[in-house]
């Protein structure tokens, strides 16, 4: 049954391949010939090191090992750079990065946003809450501390931090926001992480809940403007 599942799986993993090099491609039409460069740079080297040594089978034999790694490795780069590369500047675009952070963080998208597509994106793990907010910077800030002082109403002794994506000073490139978060120091033992997720939980469930007054809106009342 193993074998069998192993076997079934080999296709979904050669289509996905063929999807990534499709879609990298588009945005990178020299992807093609870098991979082949490498490949046969690498091979080339590998086997002339092994003709120096009188080894040339062996040395032919680790050559297209070591070019299938190295052409492995330039692949996944540049597929990475261009999957952000159609990402940046798209609405929600931080929070399909932060959904692949990894292991260890509850990710909420959208905990704020206003008219202008302005988001703001929460992850919680044993670095605390991150607040990731994208959009106009200066709007933004409003949105952050907006929701700073929401969630001060169930967590007061959990360490925040903001993230503004960008590439203006003081923020963070799209790219570049999986590896802060990783790079935060881990301050929260695991159980007060699921304490903290609980408290949000149930604080977004309070803000949806709230009653809303019926009947007619009294005279002289002025609808709030929006942010």
């Amino acid at each position: 049954m193993a074998r069998e599942s192993s076997e079934s799986s080999t296709p979904g993993r050669l289509k996905q391949i063929v999807q990534t090099y499709k879609m990298t491609r588009r945005v990178d039409s020299k992807v093609g010939l870098v991979l082949a460069a490498v490949g046969i740079v690498t091979f080339g080297v590998v086997l002339a090191i092994g003709f120096l040594i009188g080894h040339p089978i062996y040395a032919g034999i680790l050559g297209f090992l070591l070019a299938f790694l190295a052409m492995a490795v330039v692949f996944g780069r540049r597929a990475e750079r261009a999957a952000f590369g159609q990402l940046e500047g798209q609405p929600g675009a931080a929070a399909a990065v932060l959904e692949n952070v990894g292991r260890g963080w509850s990710v909420t998208p959208a905990v704020a946003m206003n008219k202008s597509q302005d988001l703001v994106h929460r992850a919680v793990g044993k670095a605390g809450i991150v607040l990731v907010a994208e959009g106009n910077p200066n709007r933004v800030k409003s949105l952050l501390a907006a929701e700073k002082r929401k969630m001060a109403r169930v967590v007061l002794d959990v360490p925040v931090t903001d993230i503004i994506v960008g590439t203006g000073e003081g923020e963070v490139p799209l790219k570049k926001v999986r590896t802060t978060l990783l790079k935060l120091p881990r301050v929260l033992p695991g159980p007060k992480v699921t304490e903290v997720n609980d408290r949000l939980r149930a604080l977004g469930d309070l803000m949806k809940n709230m009653p809303v007054p019926k009947g007619p809106m009294p005279k002289g009342m002025r609808m709030p403007k929006g942010r």
